[in-house]
């Protein structure tokens, strides 16, 4: 019975008698027309056993009974395997990688580096192994918009985790984070990416076999440019008194005013070129306030859907102009049926969902009938939760994977968010990456992955199998308050709620059940005492998943507080959150840019107020 907790798990996995032992200072021999093209696949090995004091060096060409030869890269040129696929046999006489691809070899790489890691041995067990991805572009999309931009070394660390696990693409949700040159006062504060970063990362991305896709918002969600004085004029809402959506003030473009296309022409003509990929994401979603502003009049003459789709395809001229095909939110045009045919056939449209319940099947089917490309986006479930939303994670991933599958989606693109201060830790999101890359690889072998196990060794490299565990339990401390409402969790309401907000929810929360809460907290951080992490960042994962923990139990005591229960004190939690505080801005600063912190830690002083009220 196999043994290993693969991420993602191989399509066919079929043992065999015997073993290899694995020589030191043997070769690693490539056998392709051009070397070069499977140097990186290559070195993940040659680093696999490094790290297990075996010393291989790569060399290229292969001669039939050399004996030093112990693992051979191999470029076919008739491979029955579908594109991406590989084949990696393991017999007693060596290890042989065979693809049609330079992909398929570096994913071959990636399996043979995972069961390296979890053998502890010199010796693998002979099996064979043929494998496939279900869908051809396999994504994760990070928010470095809402507040947190990673630093450029956290980035490279998190490409080299994600193509591990055979991710294709990766993209930057941008609204104002990149640094244009001709806009420096949008970008100021924010610690933008540079276009030397974009240039460093899309190199190094490209030898990981990761499509880099410039993603800029281009409509709605353009509300940190509209509060300068030289943007304000191209909002949907300038200049206009009666507002009647939640969020006032302008939030999209104004799409008649011929500026707003000035504008993101100049944009796409600074951006695109730092970028080698042909893709782009346009965004265009959650136009929330198109129609209740400037172009009123125009939205009831001719439609609201009409008017926004003329401005996409007026978006999707500039993207054509530079050779890029267009991505786009489809949950615009998706409310609008009957438009959804007009959509160029060159487009891809991203049919994006957050909940497990979520109606992927209705919005798949729109876009398969009218023949629009189109990738499934569920996400993470660890934006607004602080510790994440493991089962809805995992139910979300799943049934996009599946309904993709139904429908025809040409890809998969998992997304990280950052809604609402961003105060969730990078680690938090590792269980939503690995069981979004293991439905995307093998949607069928997903349903039954170890996914703590797995998790540990290729996220935390934790062979106690603690971290892995400790992640899962602790993103699903969300469903113990009883009350779960869409899209975040209770605990986060009450962390971020003033004191009068959070009576609000009595006829939905049992204040006595929280004491019940501190109790799972407890529990799901227990296995931390026994993690034994060799990832670099080993002390740093400790402390995030500690501060988690204490941001869990600080919401759970201010819920208390706030209902009238318990024995905290205002001026205890008072100093449990300045504490909280000092130690986020630590953590913040360890893997991401100064810029967004202040407006995060804000979000922290707002709760700070009802305790220095109480004292007053």
């Amino acid at each position: 019975m196999d043994t290993f907790a693969l991420l993602p798990y191989p399509r066919s996995l079929v043992s065999l008698p015997g073993s290899f032992p694995i020589s030191d200072h043997h070769f690693i021999a490539i056998d392709s027309p051009d070397p070069r093209k499977l140097f990186s696949s290559g070195k993940k090995i040659q680093e696999s056993l490094n790290s297990q004091g075996i010393h291989h060096e790569i060399i290229a060409g292969c001669y039939a009974g050399e004996d030093q030869i112990d693992i051979i890269l191999r470029i076919l040129t008739d491979s029955a395997l579908p594109p991406q696929g590989y084949q990696l046999e393991i017999s007693p006489q060596g290890i042989v990688i065979e693809s049609s691809t330079e992909a398929g070899i570096f994913y071959g790489a990636c399996t043979l580096q995972q069961l390296l890691a979890c053998s502890h041995a010199a010796s693998l067990p002979c099996l064979m192994v043929n494998d496939w991805p279900d869908f051809p572009a396999r994504g994760v999309m990070l928010d470095i918009s809402r507040d947190k931009v990673y630093t450029l070394e956290t980035l490279l660390s998190l490409v080299d985790k994600l193509a591990s696990w055979k991710i294709n693409q990766l993209q930057l949700y941008t609204e104002h984070t990149f640094a244009y040159r001709r806009h420096p006062d949008v970008w100021a504060k924010a610690s933008p990416f540079t276009g030397e970063d974009i240039l460093h990362l899309d190199a190094y991305c490209k030898e990981r076999f990761i499509d880099l896709v410039p993603n800029q918002n281009s409509f709605g969600h353009m509300h940190r440019w509209f509060s300068h004085p030289n943007y304000y004029p191209l909002g949907e809402l300038a200049g206009v008194k009666d507002q009647s959506w939640w969020g006032g003030g302008s939030f999209s473009l104004c799409p008649g005013d011929p500026r707003s296309l000035s504008l993101i022409k100049g944009l796409y003509d600074e951006l695109l070129p730092h970028f080698s990929s042909h893709l782009f994401n346009v965004g265009c979603d959650e136009t929330f306030d198109l129609g209740l502003g400037r172009s009123k009049d125009d939205c009831e003459a001719r439609g609201k859907g009409r008017v926004y789709l003329d401005f996409l395809l007026k978006i999707y001229e500039l993207v054509s102009s530079h050779n890029h095909t267009m991505q786009f939110w489809g949950d615009i045009i998706t409310q609008y049926p009957d438009l959804v045919a007009e959509l160029p056939r060159d487009s891809i449209a991203l049919e994006w969902g957050y909940e497990a319940s979520s109606p992927a099947a209705e919005h798949c089917e729109k876009f398969s009938t009218a023949g629009i490309p189109f990738y499934v986006c569920p996400g993470t479930s660890s934006w607004n939760s602080i510790a994440g939303r493991t089962d809805n994670a995992l139910g979300n991933l799943r049934t996009a994977a599946q309904n993709g599958l139904k429908y025809g989606a040409i890809g998969f693109l998992n997304t990280d968010w950052g809604d609402n201060g961003h105060w969730q830790v990078l680690p938090v999101s590792y269980l939503g990456f690995a069981a979004g890359a293991a439905s995307a690889w093998n949607y069928q072998a997903d349903q039954t992955l170890e996914l703590a196990r797995a998790l540990s060794l290729y996220g935390f490299q934790d062979h106690s199998f603690s971290l892995g565990q400790v992640a899962y339990d602790l993103g699903n401390v969300y469903q113990s308050v009883g009350f779960v409402p869409g899209n975040s969790s209770a605990l986060f309401h009450i962390l971020q709620m003033r004191f009068s907000e959070i009576r609000e929810y009595a006829d939905r929360i049992d204040p006595n059940s929280l004491n019940h809460v501190l109790e799972v907290i407890d529990q799901a951080v227990e296995p931390l005492a026994l993690a034994r992490s060799k990832a670099p960042d080993a002390a740093l994962l400790m402390r995030e998943f500690e501060q988690t923990a204490r941001e869990l139990r600080h919401a759970c005591r201010r819920g208390m507080l706030a209902f009238g229960i318990g024995d905290q004190s205002p001026a205890d939690l008072d100093l449990d959150l300045r504490e909280i505080m000092i130690e986020y801005q630590n953590l913040w600063l360890a893997r991401n840019r100064p810029g967004g912190l202040v407006d995060s830690l804000a979000r922290f002083e707002k709760t700070r107020q009802d305790y220095v009220e109480a004292g007053n």
